[in-house]
């Protein structure tokens, strides 16, 4: 056994990115194997590994366990990615040496934005939540130019705000006769500025103007740098494929067509990237995942590939999908429509009474969907409402799928079963009304399905000792929960100093019988962690597993395509997973900034349609955090989020109260707090910078106290 081994480099990356991680400590090899989940049969040649760190210098062995070492380093270069709010993190290039990102505050910043490569001196000692440091210089700008929108203009200069820079950076540039506000342009920076100077650019062109609803996905697109046109060899790759599968293509795959297989997806959903089967006997479950064979059609290093690598995803906005693989393939060849043969790659699973699962395998075969079912029909097929021939397998998904959410449940995962809203656009952009999407049943069971075909991948290719792009979530800091956990003890919620992931269960099974159950539940993921992509597995805290990938839905995602090609060892020797994943990350982050923006705005443009409208109308919501210079609140019905200063609320000075989270009158008594129903009303909307403003709907009484 040598460093030939074709494992070695992989579970060397694994070993050392975790003794680097922030929370290690010193552990004797068995403690390091047993954290690591190290296969029986990889024991020799990771001992080999940790001899080898502590002859490169890497580690020391002290006392019969490893401890990190290495000169310390000051200086480190990296991509910047900053937030709305200013500040940023680094990550870094060379991740054996800097496993983890590096904080970076706002006024540390030194002007680099987001996307700019920078060299950061980190700071010598480490916070309780990670490295932090400062940039001393930006050594590549990540781009040249930049999507705004004209704010507002000067005697000279028109200045433009761009989502990149933030509200806190207008860029300065010299307008033409024609130049208003509300146009959408894109800037060629001449000009980065300082901290005290504003950037400077020159208008390259004009994409509409912000009362056009039509151009905001083009918009969005072009203000976070998004791809939106095939390259001519991809089409063409996409071409010689054709519309149908030949029979030729059937070959050493499993003939799965005597299985009734079925989609459940939502209603506008085009692409279906995975298909059921069950059935039942006395054993128990039978079930069969069917994912769309996209490995088969997008092979390594072909066009079609290097273009879906750099799209990452796609990217869904209101009305639009920006696909990252050409119509042609996502939407038909890939798609598994109904009673066409498609090929796939199938996850069989047996599952005893209990629903746990006693085998299963995993194989490239080809089906025939009988059935294309939507959410809202499925759901009416269990009710009774229609009538279909596939009652009983329905029934049969919603027996395991109880048993499924049962057995995560034991394990600490906490089910929100939150609904989703849905903006309904027209043919122009326009957004007309919002449609609540509720996670019943339905959802539950295909969700529940494809968690656990992802954890047997996840599992299986560990077992093989492949490398694998896991999908983590690091568990937060005690720390990151603290506002959480005041906002459910306001709310009337008793909660113990230190809570177990049970006790944040059971608070979760109380709240379902209250009013707070959505509030508390859109907290708590604010409290958490992002869930991102790597190449080293620290399993998913919101899961609660050990072994997790993204598998599922390779039409959509760059990961679950690279998942299935190391399924069947269709991947290139030069796999680089941690780069993948890096790009598969970032990517996601830049299409959920996207998403988010336009949907944003859609539902500004919805508020301030109705305000107009009717210009006294009062809305519901709900305080949603309370800090000590005013309230935030969510809109019920839109999902959108206000805020009201102290100095807008009644007739009163309020004080905060840190103990109890609370504003409180000093004259009147009247407190607010999170969870609390509030009725309030639109005074202003600016569509350029995203931003409403909001009065409290005081009672006429009041009111005429007040005047």
């Amino acid at each position: 056994m040598s460093k030939t081994h074709p494992n070695y480099e992989n579970f060397k990356q694994i070993i050392l990115e975790y003794v680097r991680g922030k929370k290690y400590t010193p552990l004797t090899e068995k403690e390091l194997f047993k954290k690591l989940s190290i296969s029986p049969k990889f024991l020799a040649l990771c001992k080999m590994i940790l001899e080898d760190l502590v002859n490169e210098g890497f580690l020391e062995f002290v006392k019969k366990k490893y401890m990190r070492r290495g000169p310390p380093r000051d200086l480190m270069t990296g991509t910047i990615r900053v937030h709305a709010k200013g500040f940023g993190f680094v990550v870094p290039d060379h991740k054996a040496q800097y496993p983890q990102d590096i904080f970076i505050p706002k006024h540390l910043t030194d002007g680099a934005v987001d996307g700019d490569r920078v060299e950061v001196e980190v700071n010598a000692i480490v916070s309780e939540k990670g490295p932090e440091g400062k940039v001393i210089a930006v050594l590549e700008r990540g781009r040249t130019h930049v999507g705004a929108t004209i704010h507002h203009l000067g005697p000279k200069k028109a200045y433009a705000y761009s989502p990149l820079l933030g509200s806190s950076k207008f860029i300065g540039v010299t307008p033409n006769p024609k130049t208003k506000v509300g146009d959408r342009v894109i800037i060629k920076i001449r000009s980065w500025g300082s901290e005290k100077e504003e950037p400077q650019g020159e208008i390259s062109h004009f994409l509409g103007h912000i009362s056009d609803p039509s151009c905001d996905i083009q918009c969005a697109i072009e203000e976070f740098d998004l791809r939106s046109v095939f390259p001519p060899e991809a089409l063409e790759q996409t071409a010689q494929w054709g519309r149908e599968v030949p029979k030729s293509e059937l070959k050493n795959r499993e003939d799965l067509t005597t299985l009734t297989t079925m989609t459940i997806d939502p209603e506008t959903a085009k692409d279906f990237d995975d298909a059921l089967s069950i059935s039942k006997d006395k054993k128990g479950y039978h079930l069969g995942v069917h994912i769309a064979d996209v490995a088969h059609y997008v092979q390594v290093g072909t066009p079609l590939d290097l273009e879906a690598i750099q799209r990452g995803n796609s990217t869904y906005f209101p009305g639009y999908c920006l696909p990252m693989l050409p119509h042609e393939l996502s939407d038909n060849l890939c798609s598994l429509q109904p009673n066409v043969i498609r090929l796939t790659v199938s996850v069989l699973a047996d599952f005893d009474k209990n629903g746990t699962v006693t085998s299963y395998r995993i194989t490239r075969s080809f089906i025939k969907s009988a059935k294309r079912f939507t959410y809202e029909e499925a759901k009416q097929v269990l009710d009774g409402e229609i009538k279909s021939p596939h009652l009983d397998a329905l029934k049969l998904m919603v027996e395991l799928c109880n048993l499924l959410k049962e057995k995560r449940h034991e394990r600490g995962s906490i089910d929100f079963a939150l609904p989703e809203l849905v903006i309904i656009v027209d043919e122009k952009g326009q957004p007309h009304k919002t449609k609540r999407v509720e996670y019943d049943i339905t959802h539950q069971l295909v969700e529940e399905f494809m968690l656990k075909a992802n954890e047997l991948v996840a599992t299986h290719l560990t077992e093989k000792g492949k490398p694998v792009v896991f999908r983590v979530h690091e568990a937060p800091d005690k720390e990151d929960f603290d506002d959480f956990y005041a906002m459910a003890r306001s709310m009337g919620f008793t909660l113990p100093s230190s809570p177990t992931q049970k006790d944040i269960q059971a608070l979760f099974e109380k709240a379902k019988k209250t009013p707070y159950a959505s509030q508390l539940a859109v907290g708590f993921i604010r409290s958490m962690n992002l869930a991102l992509y790597s190449s080293a597995n620290i399993g998913h805290y919101g899961l609660a597993l050990e072994y997790y990938c993204h598998f599922t839905s390779p039409i959509r995602r760059y990961t679950d395509l690279v998942i299935q090609r190391l399924l069947f060892d269709q991947e290139g020797k030069d796999l680089e997973v941690d780069k993948i994943a890096e790009i598969a990350s970032e990517r996601e982050r830049i299409s959920f900034r996207a998403e988010s923006s336009v949907k944003t705005l859609k539902k500004l443009r919805l508020m301030d349609h109705w305000m107009k409208e009717e210009p006294t109308e009062v809305y519901d919501a709900i305080i949603t955090r309370i800090k000590p210079f005013g309230l935030f609140f969510d809109i019920n019905h839109l999902m959108l989020e206000g805020f009201l200063h102290i100095s807008e609320l009644e007739n009163d000075y309020f004080v905060f109260n840190e103990s109890q989270n609370t504003l409180v009158g000093r004259t009147s008594g009247k407190t607010h707090r999170t969870g609390d129903p509030i009725k309030v009303r639109p005074t202003a909307i600016d569509l350029v910078l995203l931003e409403s403003k909001w009065e409290l709907a005081v009672p006429k009484k009041e009111r005429r106290r007040r005047k």
